[in-house]
């Protein structure tokens, strides 16, 4: 099977990546951040994301819509594939209404996100005036039906708040509120959680969650937290030093994990109680910072079970049937190994 490829019988995919690769520019030479990464999205599912720091996961989606600047960022092949259109492929006017408007992202940090000068209501109904045409009366009264689906109380008069007068966790819902004003196709969450309390995240995972089966959008969701996953993805893909090392649905991933280091990631998962109880592990050694495009395994110097093959050839995504592929010489499966 392709990288990535859909099942036999399966739908369309809503959105079709195949080989994307991405180059920043820097001082004394380039770091390869994107290696030939492909996968696809289908209409309702939830695609998770998952790795250490820098391997990858934002930087791939970030690169999907043209929100890296340029220079640094060279997206040098590849293509996306959305609506009939490669999005790599299409000008600048035609990807601003696409970006926002059918297909939506919510950044990372909610603190940094919103624009502390303009209102919350201002900053709802700018993507509504500029991909739906509303004027100003239809548009605020769609940000106050967006503030209330995302649960934030009083939203007619909190419209005319500014962003340092809500809390972190209500600051998240708006800029989800502002992600879905245009009733996308496709949403894309980078790390939505992480700024946030435990308590606050679990309500921002179960407003995620109800409202994709209530909008039937399609979700990717970006994590470093292979928990979270587990409670909310239909499959998973798990990245390391730039490229897609596993995919698989999330039950089969986490009952039978095949690369190494996504049964790395799996022994950091706390826990604390129950005759499993044991220790935090850590995963030894550092991710790699690719100068060159890999022509090795990126995780063989951190790896317990590498072969010699694997210092001399980057494995491709071995298909290991049921939907499930790994880019590793030795998984169960892997035909040439």
């Amino acid at each position: 099977m392709p990288d990535g490829a859909l099942q036999p019988g399966s739908a369309d995919p809503v959105l079709d990546v195949r080989g994307l690769k991405t180059v920043f520019k820097v001082r004394g030479g380039e770091v390869h951040a994107v290696n030939n990464v492909s996968f696809d999205l289908r209409a309702g599912e939830l695609l998770g994301v998952v790795g250490e720091s820098g391997s990858g996961k934002s930087v791939t989606m970030m690169s999907l819509l043209g929100l890296l600047p340029s220079p640094p960022a060279d997206v040098r092949g590849g293509s996306v594939r959305f609506e009939g259109q490669d999005l790599l492929h299409i000008t600048p006017e035609q990807l601003r209404a696409v970006r926002g408007g059918r297909i939506g992202f919510v950044f990372q940090d909610p603190m940094t996100s919103l624009n502390p000068v303009f209102t919350v209501g201002y900053q709802i109904m700018e993507p509504l005036r500029a991909h739906m045409g509303l004027n100003k009366n239809a548009a605020r009264a769609r940000a106050q039906e967006l503030l209330e689906l995302v649960g934030i109380p009083g939203a007619a008069q909190r419209l005319d708040d500014y962003p340092h007068q809500f809390s972190g966790g209500m600051r998240q819902r708006v800029m989800i509120a502002i992600a879905l004003a245009c009733d996308p196709k496709v949403l894309i969450a980078d790390e939505p959680t992480t700024a946030l309390d435990v308590t606050i995240q679990a309500q921002i995972i179960e407003l995620m969650k109800e409202l994709r089966d209530k909008l039937g959008m399609a979700v990717i969701w970006i994590t470093h937290d292979l928990g979270v996953i587990a409670g909310i993805a239909d499959r998973v893909l798990v990245m390391y030093g730039g490229q897609v090392v596993e995919h698989a649905p999330v039950q089969e991933l986490f009952r039978n994990p095949q690369h190494p280091y996504t049964r790395a990631l799996l022994t950091t998962i706390p826990k604390i109680s129950g005759e499993r109880a044991r220790r935090l592990t850590v995963i030894q050694g550092q991710p790699p910072i690719l100068g060159d495009a890999p022509t090795a395994c990126p995780f063989r110097d951190r790896c317990d079970v590498a072969i010699a093959r694997c210092a001399t050839e980057n494995p491709p995504r071995y298909d290991l049937g049921g939907g499930h592929d790994a880019a590793c010489f030795v998984a169960k499966g892997a035909v040439d190994a």
